[in-house]
């Protein structure tokens, strides 16, 4: 595949230009009611090939290669047409990596070979026991190529993996969920993972009536990463500085420097994290207040976005942060939380009076950007927590927080682990994340959600 960019290159006519290039293939396993279901592989590819024309930029893309000159032209065509580009820069110079022309890595459902051993197990006890399992597994390799006019030559493998078990009783809201993601599949255990769904189902049994209010919560990591992740999303540098974010300060500038969570509390991200290794590069198809097309190629390093308590870095371009005196911080696609503590879940329930455990955010919305306000419902399984144990299920609820608000209220972090996301396990799966105690977490309203 790289033979195709060389060839995009060597077509061009523009000032400048750059080309991105990806293969992705992917496989993934279905089922429902202890069955497996469906199964099915996947192969995309996708060209990008953004041309510079003075200042301004074009974009075209295709997922077919038949007429390469014809997509070169359409981009320099568009650049011709695009007022200067704002986030205009120098293009990135580099380095050619070793391995450019290799080919594509690739997945077969093989790798589904000891989870569908396991979920064999899993469903014929369901079965015995009168449980309804569901669930997905996903796993792809996408293979990414950046070539540019500057001689710049970068290539990049990226597994990904992630499996959701859903497990179902006929007790009123007997649902519950579980998630892991995995680079391998070496790791996943489906009999542990089913052991906490009986678990969570067990706790489901007994029925407790608790009205809309604010309760004292543990969030567990999944949910934190839920609300956690979209805090980074938000996290937009030039955004903020125009004053439209949570992170811009009133009166003028941004809230970097400030406190926003307990001391010792960290918030970053490393594209070399031995567990959550990531693209090391900037890979952008498209500038935004979160990226820019001129930065393709730049390399990517550790980035403290909160350090002890208080924002550090806001995610900037090389053009936003020349705008603002910042330093150059571009996103990275994994999110490293933690605030020191050494308590499970668990450890943590046994240490609440009275208060919910909250297992699964699901459908977040966002209300208002200048606060991050988020809605959202809760979903299979939301537990009453009495002297230090888990006593019954409660009904799910509507819920209003901003996750930065949150993290201002947070009375203790737990421990630190790798973690699935589940209202964004299909974008961001790469994360580890503590549980959070929340004195007063703001369930606005019953839900009837299941």
């Amino acid at each position: 595949m790289s033979d195709v960019v060389e060839r995009v290159l060597s077509l061009s006519r523009a000032d400048g230009c750059i080309v991105l290039l990806s293969e992705s293939s992917s496989v993934d396993l279905r089922w429902a009611t202890n069955n497996l279901t469906t199964n099915g592989s996947h192969l995309e590819r996708s060209l990008t090939v953004v041309s510079v024309v003075g200042s301004s930029v074009g974009t075209r893309s295709a997922s077919a290669f038949d007429d390469l000159e014809g997509l070169v032209r359409a981009s320099e065509q568009a650049a011709r047409d695009a007022a200067p580009a704002e986030d205009a820069q120098p293009l990135v110079d580099g380095p050619a990596d070793a391995d450019f022309s290799t080919v594509a890595q690739a997945t077969s459902t093989e790798v589904f070979a000891s989870l569908a051993a396991g979920l064999g197990e899993s469903f014929a006890a369901a079965r015995t026991d009168g449980l309804r399992q569901f669930g997905f597994a996903s796993h792809g390799v996408t293979t990414t190529w950046l070539g540019s006019s500057t001689g710049l030559r970068r290539r990049h493998v990226q597994p990904r993996g992630y499996v959701e078990l859903t497990a179902k009783d006929d007790s009123p809201g007997g649902s519950s969920w579980v998630g892991q993601h995995t680079r391998d599949w070496s790791d996943v255990r489906v009999l542990d993972l089913d052991v906490e769904l009986r678990r969570r189902l067990h706790w489901g049994r007994r029925n407790v009536d608790v009205p809309a209010g604010r309760y004292e919560t543990i969030l567990p990591p999944s949910a934190v990463a839920d609300l956690l992740v979209y805090a980074y999303w938000s996290a937009a540098g030039r955004d903020a500085a125009e004053g439209r974010t949570v992170y811009s300060r009133p009166g003028g500038g941004t809230r970097v420097g400030e406190a926003l969570a307990p001391a010792g509390f960290s918030m970053r991200s490393d594209p070399q994290d031995a567990d959550l290794a990531t693209m090391p590069f900037v890979v952008a198809g498209g500038s935004s207040s979160m990226s820019s097309v001129f930065d393709n190629g730049l390399e990517l390093s550790a980035t403290d976005w909160v350090s002890d308590g208080h924002l550090s870095a806001l995610t900037q371009t090389r053009s936003s942060a020349a705008t603002s005196g910042s330093p150059v911080t571009p996103f990275i696609d994994n999110l490293i939380v933690d605030g020191g503590g050494t308590k499970s879940v668990d450890e943590l329930v046994a240490g609440t009076e009275r208060g919910l455990l909250l297992t699964c955010l699901w459908y977040i919305r966002e209300v208002d950007p200048e606060s991050l306000l988020l809605t959202g419902l809760t979903r299979d399984g939301v537990y009453l927590v009495e002297g230090g144990e888990v006593t019954g299920a409660v009904t799910n609820f509507r819920w209003n927080e901003s996750p930065v608000g949150l993290l201002g209220r947070v009375s203790e972090v737990g421990r630190t682990e790798r973690t699935l996301p589940r209202e964004w396990s299909d974008y961001f799966t790469w994360v580890k994340m503590p549980g959070l105690r929340i004195p007063d977490f703001n369930m606005s309203s019953p839900s009837q959600a299941s």
